[in-house]
């Protein structure tokens, strides 16, 4: 039973934004989401793009696996113009997970069986390539390494919350941030990576800022001492340096990047019905990108519209727009209709959040009217998700259409508009967190559930949905006795 979601008609959507101090604007003219737009020497057929989506589901070296190949080929079949390849990591300690795959020389050939795949499949519904244009994200996730925490500054709110598996306890003051030096060999890794990435036919890779993974965090850390901290030049120092080494080394590589147009702070459930509240903090906030310093609600663009006039002047092509931290302020980053297992209820209705990803990419936007521009936070508008897509591409306030969770449930969104001029109500993401659940819940063989839409993707999701959720069940009565 959704709880926010009641809307009948695009039209209740805008009234209901209206009434909440967050307006919104739909169209019908999904003609202008048709529309070709140009990425550097690439052009993408259409607006609708889906959004680097992890399935959590490659092995344990870092090569996609059976669940893997099965989503890319239903990615490319599916219609959308612009694939975003999920987060790849550039080096063994930078995965976020155990099955979070991985580019180097061994895995690079079966990376390539999986970009091809998913260009096979769109070949064969739609008779052609052109037009589709797919990339990979590369990433460090430090902070979130699973191995163990690789940070790059101290930060009051999220140190509390960052875990040393070695010891079980969160770190403190003691535990070591990352040298100049080891930043510098991370530049070495992306750009190594790059390369390897062009070398197997990635069109453009994403040097990925967003997330509070680490080149997010370095953008963050006004207070770090020496070369990639304090001021901005600083703490741009890294991706700066990764981008002009790929455009000299990799010339007729497209480079991207998805970076957090405003991070906040971190929540955590309180009271009895457990909906998020804001950590303690100090103001004003040292280490929260696009964020007012005195005010955690409000977002301050300054540098993040400074950064996007940076990325373009150094050679980036693309820009995709995100918020927040899943780990830390969830509701930020996904609005839905209920938490994972692991969250809170979300403080605020999630048009609220929906409207902020708009907000923040249209001024994005503006500040680099000359490259696109991806937006963020669609699938929660669940039917209407293609009504806001087509007034924000229409009125200019963004180049490209982003979408998420909704790919795993409705991989065919784009070729569901176009034939039919509406998407399909029983395959639409409801925004109920079971892909998050399953990816949260981490007692699987290999130590990460692979995750899917267990109500939309029954046949493959839902045993593993029944499996994880009989684990979550068995910690649930172990801690309440």
């Amino acid at each position: 039973m959704a709880k926010y979601f009641k809307y009948k008609t695009p039209e209740d959507v805008v009234a209901d934004s209206e009434r909440l101090g967050c307006p919104i604007q739909v169209s019908d003219n999904f003609d202008v989401l048709y529309q070709p737009i140009q990425i550097g020497h690439l052009q993408a057929k259409s607006r609708l793009g889906i959004q680097p989506m992890e399935g959590c589901d490659g092995t344990t070296d870092g090569f996609p696996d059976e669940l893997t190949y099965r989503r890319y080929q239903r990615f490319g079949a599916g219609g959308a113009s612009l694939i975003w390849g999920e987060a790849t990591a550039v080096g063994p300690e930078a995965r976020m997970n155990p099955r979070q795959l991985m580019i180097n020389d061994k895995t690079a050939s079966a990376l390539q069986d999986m970009l091809a795949g998913c260009r096979d499949a769109h070949k064969e519904v739609f008779s052609s390539d052109a037009g589709l244009v797919i990339g990979l994200q590369l990433t460090h996730s430090g902070r979130f390494s699973f191995e163990k925490p690789l940070v790059v500054t101290r930060d009051q709110v999220l140190d509390p919350r960052t875990i040393d598996k070695s010891t079980g306890r969160p770190i403190d003051a003691s535990y070591p941030v990352l040298t100049d030096d080891d930043l510098k060999r991370i530049e070495d890794q992306y750009v190594a990576a790059a390369k390897l990435a062009e070398s197997i036919g990635v069109e453009f890779v994403d040097i990925k800022q967003c997330h509070r993974y680490l080149l997010s965090e370095l953008l963050a850390a006004k207070n770090r001492p020496g070369e990639y901290g304090g001021s901005l030049e600083n703490r741009t120092r890294l991706v700066r340096n990764v981008v002009k080494r790929i455009r000299e080394e990799c010339p007729s590589l497209v480079i991207g990047t998805r970076m957090n147009g405003y991070d906040g702070i971190p929540y955590q459930g309180a009271g009895a019905d457990f909906v998020g509240a804001p950590c303690p903090h100090e103001l004003p906030l040292q280490t929260a990108f696009g964020t007012d310093p005195n005010d955690h609600l409000k977002e301050d663009l300054t540098e993040p519209l400074q950064v996007a006039r940076l990325l373009r002047e150094w050679g980036v092509g693309l820009i995709n727009i995100s918020n927040g931290n899943p780990y830390a302020n969830p509701h930020v980053v996904r609005p839905a209709e209920f938490p994972p297992t692991d969250g809170y209820h979300a403080p605020e209705h999630p048009l609220i959040g929906v409207a902020r990803h708009f907000r923040i990419a249209s001024q994005i936007q503006a500040a680099v009217p000359d490259i696109p521009v991806v937006g963020s936070g669609y699938s929660w508008l669940q039917d209407f998700a293609m009504h806001a897509a087509a007034a924000n591409v229409e009125q200019g306030k963004i180049s490209i259409v982003g979408m998420g969770r909704a790919t795993l449930s409705q991989p065919e969104f784009a070729k569901q508009l176009q034939e039919e001029g509406k998407l399909n109500r029983k395959t639409i993401c409801r925004t109920f967190s079971y892909c998050t659940n399953l990816m949260r819940t981490k007692d699987h063989p290999l130590g990460q559930y692979p995750t899917g839409c267990p109500p939309f993707d029954k046949e493959v999701y839902d045993p593993l949905w029944k499996e994880a959720k009989a684990k979550l069940d068995e910690k649930k009565k172990a801690s309440s006795e």
